[in-house]
């Protein structure tokens, strides 16, 4: 059984994690290793733990301690530390979903050639900075057929704790990385998607965009579906290096959605359905 500590001193630095340091520091937080990150009430904490990662110490609740006692036993060497929940939310600083963090070890990122090998549909955020949208996106690509997600170096950290809650712990469930940095995007990187097998489509407003509905976009047998930062969108010389470009038919002048919203209809029809044809 995990080591039951009582919180008595704030100031105490293994309460660090959890009160002090920002997010980008617990990324950091072994550099040149892999860091930290916090993840938040005992169903997303256990996906993690399933997954897989490895924890540090759990922060509950007075009453979430009994509740969560089997999951505790599992990680003997990681402390919990414990208060009332209002005295936890102090320290954090927010409201605690179901009165419950863990700080887990993060894990060396896979190679896109990695995560890739066996996917037939994948997709690609490019510079999605909203940690919300971010995680809403993971949700729907578990939930939607899609084998895997690429991130440019600009898109929020899929394990910050906003993304992870958002995505109900799906960022555990989807294999992902994070694409190297500098110039190796958009040219390099679509090339390499390419050179995979992939038929790579920008979801973008343009003239000659293919409608999502297209019977010809099913007929490929690996699919790369890149989404664009908010707002902005799909940058130029993006759109430029794919071999096509997609849209979603929409009516009463509407010409967008939000991106989190597009990757859900974009997943729905371009692997969705043909997932629930495997799998149903």
């Amino acid at each position: 059984m995990s080591e039951i500590r009582k919180i008595e001193n704030f100031a105490a630095p293994e309460l660090d994690v959890y009160a002090r340091l920002s997010e980008p520091q617990l990324l950091h937080y072994y550099e040149p290793q892999p860091g930290l990150f916090l993840a938040e009430s005992p169903r997303v904490i256990e996906r993690a733990l399933d997954a897989g990662y490895e924890p540090v110490s759990f922060l509950a609740g007075s009453a979430e301690l009994a509740a969560n006692g089997a999951l505790f036993a599992r990680y003997p060497d990681a402390p919990v530390y414990t208060a009332e929940t209002k005295v936890l939310e102090q320290l954090t600083g927010f409201a605690l979903t179901r009165g419950m963090l863990c700080a887990m070890h993060r894990r060396p990122l896979s190679t896109m050639e990695e995560i890739c090998r066996n996917a037939r549909r994948v997709a690609i955020l490019e510079n999605v900075v909203n940690p919300t949208n971010v995680g809403a996106i993971f949700r729907s690509a578990a939930a939607l057929g899609i084998d895997a997600v690429l991130l440019t170096s600009g898109c929020s950290n899929p394990l910050y704790r906003r993304a992870i809650r958002v995505s109900m712990g799906n960022v555990f469930q989807v294999p992902w990385t994070v694409l190297p940095g500098g110039s190796y995007w958009p040219e390099q990187g679509i090339a390499a998607l390419q050179e995979l097998g992939f038929y790579t489509v920008a979801m973008a407003l343009k003239e000659d965009s293919v409608p999502m509905d297209d019977p010809s976009l099913k007929t490929h047998e690996k699919l790369a579906i890149l989404l664009g930062t908010e707002g902005d969108g799909l940058a130029s010389d993006t759109i430029a290096e794919t071999d096509a470009t997609v849209l979603i038919p929409m009516t009463h002048g509407v010409d967008s959605l939000n991106v989190a919203a597009a990757s859900a209809v974009a997943f729905w029809e371009l692997a969705g359905r043909m997932a629930c044809t495997r799998f149903g």
